[in-house]
């Protein structure tokens, strides 16, 4: 305020310097995200398909990748010295070929691989097959057998011992009985020893429709079970036969692995499923118990306090697990039911 009162004297604000002009903001052109997501994915790829160290050593030694599974290992569980694998017998049990860009782990080649992984394994003492399975084709059931077979027998003192989750039906119990002790659920479901092979017949169904089948074949019986035309006995006589001798065979070896007479190997192979409790009574099951009895099982009878269990790992590489996402069991079960086959499976 000056002397007389006035208003007061407010020195001038100098002018503010002019602010700069925004930096402009540089853009990432989208094609950068596509070949940054190209190159991931390639990468992925070739990180899952390197070769694992033991495949390394193994080159040059004349050994296939098939005939010698190189599979990573993961210590599930126990300790010591003794070490057991644990695999999984889960499911419907056919042969599952990928179907073009859709690629798909065969789920009876991945257990046969890893049953041979642990054959071909010194330091493998025992397998425990966690079973869960209503059972399947003949041959897949068959071949999986054989490959416990030949673990056992590849070296003295082996052992194995099946643990039954929820069920081992038909083509499961054909995989369970070879086994040297079997452990289920007091809530499993095993049996249904038998063997099946149905086909539809829409003649009728044809008939009524006018439509007609024309089939040019050379052999009288080339056309077995043909849905087009009546069935005729000769064909029901021929295929009779197949499903006995597959009967037969299943019979045999659940006499031979559960070391029975004829008797009771009659009372159990009519195709009738049962409680544990009642198959332990008729000798499919040795004992009720869980996974964690199967372990002490087997323990036992390789003769030490403890294993350690460990399990492998078949993961499929990025390539696989983006177009081979697991499909549903309906489409499963069309495939599967796609055409007459010999089956032990066990269906509502």
């Amino acid at each position: 305020m000056n002397e007389q009162g006035g208003t007061p004297i407010v020195p001038p604000v100098p002018p503010m310097a002019p602010m700069p002009p925004p930096v402009p903001r540089r853009r990432i052109p989208w094609r950068s995200y596509v070949l940054v997501a190209i190159a991931a994915f390639v990468l992925g790829i070739l990180w899952a398909n390197r070769p694992h160290p033991a495949e390394l050593l193994l080159r040059g030694s004349g050994r296939g990748e098939d005939e010698y599974p190189r599979l990573r290992e993961r210590w599930s569980m126990g300790g010591g010295t003794t070490k057991v694998v644990r695999i999984a017998v889960d499911g419907v049990l056919f042969r599952e070929p990928s179907d073009g860009w859709f690629l798909r782990e065969d789920p009876v080649e991945s257990i046969l691989r890893q049953i041979r992984a642990a054959t071909h394994d010194p330091t493998v003492r025992g397998l425990i097959l966690e079973i869960s399975s209503p059972g399947g084709a003949v041959t897949p059931c068959d071949e999986i057998h054989r490959a416990i077979c030949t673990f056992r027998e590849r070296q003295p003192g082996r052992q194995v011992v099946a643990s039954v989750r929820e069920m081992a039906a038909s083509g499961g119990y054909y995989v369970a009985c070879a086994a040297d002790w079997i452990v289920a659920e007091p809530t499993a479901i095993v049996g249904s020893i038998g063997v099946i092979l149905q086909s539809l017949n829409w003649h009728e169904l044809s008939r009524k429709l006018g439509v007609d089948s024309t089939t040019i074949k050379a052999g009288e019986n080339k056309d077995l079970l043909n849905p087009f035309r009546p069935v005729d006995s000769n064909d029901v006589r021929i295929v009779q036969q197949l499903v006995d001798e597959m009967h037969q065979r299943f019979r045999d070896l659940v006499r031979q692995g559960r070391r029975m007479n004829e008797e009771e190997v009659q009372a159990v192979t009519d195709g009738s499923i049962f409680t544990a409790a009642v198959g332990k009574e008729k000798k499919l099951v040795d004992e009720l118990g869980y996974f964690e009895d199967a372990v002490q099982r087997i323990a036992e009878r390789l003769g030490v306090s403890e294993v350690r269990v460990v399990r492998y790992q078949t993961s499929l590489s990025p390539f696989s697990q983006l177009f081979g996402a697991e499909v549903s069991s309906l489409w499963r079960r069309a495939r599967a039911w796609a055409g007459p086959r010999l089956m032990m499976i066990w269906d509502l």
